[in-house]
């Protein structure tokens, strides 16, 4: 049957809540269950006047409307106030009423500047240890990997550092100069004037392009995300793993019992670091660096003696310390005992009259960590192979449904903010799935049944 539908009628009275309008299922219904922001007024009311000035807005609500961006994908504040005026869902989630008029997309930013990181901070940590309360984390294995984030800048954006140098100068014989200098040595570094904390970065998978980096840390059990980090493109993987392993033991209150990660972190220092902390490594280490067709013993033959600073060789001769690398450090034997050694014929590679190692920053730990790699059974390869699911599937569950592909504001302290609420509203996910998981059972356990008497 053919039907119509006049369009334009009025509506004099809307019974019932919003609530009813909404599906059951609906991610905000989900999360509204488990998210708990009462303790959040007390904790900035003495960054806003109680008595003067504009009338504010509910710290609450203005956490709502920025978590609700994140869970929906709507990470812009604009839009996301646009959809807030026709979206029933994000209305109830807030406590705005139909006709209630919403915040201004302004405001938003300035509680973003007014309370900085330190509070979104505090949101992560409690919703991560409302997860571990709820038993949803462990800290027996926790894996660690960082990801590169497209800048909000223009490829246009760029320039070389020199440049600046010589804008800067104030004498022309100066400027010559320093841009003399910089040509000379070839050290153009490349940064971006309107972002400077987006620095040229590139990764297997991305080309070179201006770029932050974040650390994250997943917990094994459920994938919750304990720990998130900002900092510039260029900046190694390892830079600040002692800075987030000390992280993680305060989010969590313990001290994890294994951590994972990719091979890049398989550096000495790194293994040392999670020694010195009583944790277990699942890391491949690096091998030592060897060039192809290179002759000559293997560097795992020569001996590093701590006390001294010197490598001793198979034949027991010294190795003293010559130029500095970033990762450690070049030794070299004397030629009068390469010439003499029985060995030469063995250990020196063609056309060399002595020999040279390269020795690591903390090189027993790496050694260390190699041998236990090989002696490693299927226990640690499994929990490795977890590795890539868990945290690589969290990067990429940020970037695809949460807009973490690319930064929405400039600055790194910005850029903190907006990976904090990403955390945050991944592991609320998690945790109102595992609420809805365990109503469930409840509601479809059927009572034992009593056999009857005989």
């Amino acid at each position: 049957m053919l039907g119509r539908k006049e369009r334009g009628q009025l509506e004099l009275f809307i019974t019932g809540s919003l609530r009813s309008l909404i599906p059951d299922d609906h991610v905000l219904v989900r999360v509204d269950q488990v998210l708990d922001l009462e303790w959040l007024r007390a904790e900035v009311g003495a960054l806003s006047c109680a008595d003067n000035g504009r009338p504010g807005i509910d710290p609450e609500v203005a956490v709502r409307l920025m978590l609700a961006g994140f869970l929906l994908g709507i990470v812009h504040d604009r839009r996301l106030m646009r959809e807030a005026q026709v979206n029933l869902a994000i209305r109830w989630f807030v406590g705005h009423a139909l006709h209630e008029a919403l915040p201004d997309h302004s405001s938003l930013t300035r509680i973003r500047q007014r309370w900085g990181e330190d509070v979104f901070r505090r949101i992560f940590t409690r919703v991560v240890r409302q997860c571990q309360q709820a038993g949803m984390v462990s800290a027996e294995a926790v894996h660690i990997d960082a990801s590169l984030i497209r800048a909000n800048v223009s490829m246009d954006a760029p320039v070389t550092r020199h440049l600046d140098a010589v804008e800067a100068a104030h004498d022309t014989a100066e400027a010559d100069h320093t841009a003399r200098d910089a040509r000379r040595s070839g050290r153009f570094k490349t940064l971006c004037r309107t972002d400077p904390d987006a620095t040229m970065a590139t990764s297997s998978s991305a080309p070179l392009r201006p770029a932050c980096k974040q650390h994250t840390a997943v917990d094994d059990l459920a994938g919750v995300v304990v720990d998130v980090e900002i900092v510039t493109g260029e900046e190694h993987d390892t830079g600040r793993i002692d800075e987030r392993l000390d992280a993680i033991e305060v989010t969590l209150g313990v001290t994890p019992g294994r951590i994972t990660a990719d091979t890049i972190y398989g550096v000495g220092r790194v293994f040392a670091a999670l020694e010195d902390r009583q944790i277990e490594a699942v890391i491949p280490p690096l091998r030592a660096p060897r060039r192809k067709g290179a002759q000559g013993l293997p560097t795992e033959r020569f001996k590093y003696d701590p006390q001294d600073n010197v490598a001793r060789c198979p034949a027991k001769k010294r190795l003293t310390p010559r130029n500095s690398t970033k990762s450690g450090k070049w030794y070299r034997a004397d030629r009068r005992d390469c010439t003499r050694c029985p060995l030469k014929a063995q250990c020196l590679p063609r056309g060399a009259t002595s020999r040279r190692v390269h020795i690591v920053t903390k090189h027993a730990a790496i050694l260390r960590a190699r041998r236990k790699r090989a002696a490693s059974g299927d226990d640690e390869h499994a929990i490795h192979t977890r590795h890539r699911w868990r945290v690589e599937g969290a990067h990429g569950t940020a970037k695809t449904l949460h807009g973490l592909a690319r930064t929405i504001r400039r600055g790194l302290e910005n850029m903190k903010i907006q990976a904090l609420l990403t955390a945050v509203a991944m592991n609320l996910k998690k945790l109102a799935a595992a609420l809805q998981f365990i109503r469930s059972i409840i509601e479809n356990r059927t009572p034992p049944q009593i056999p009857a008497a005989a």
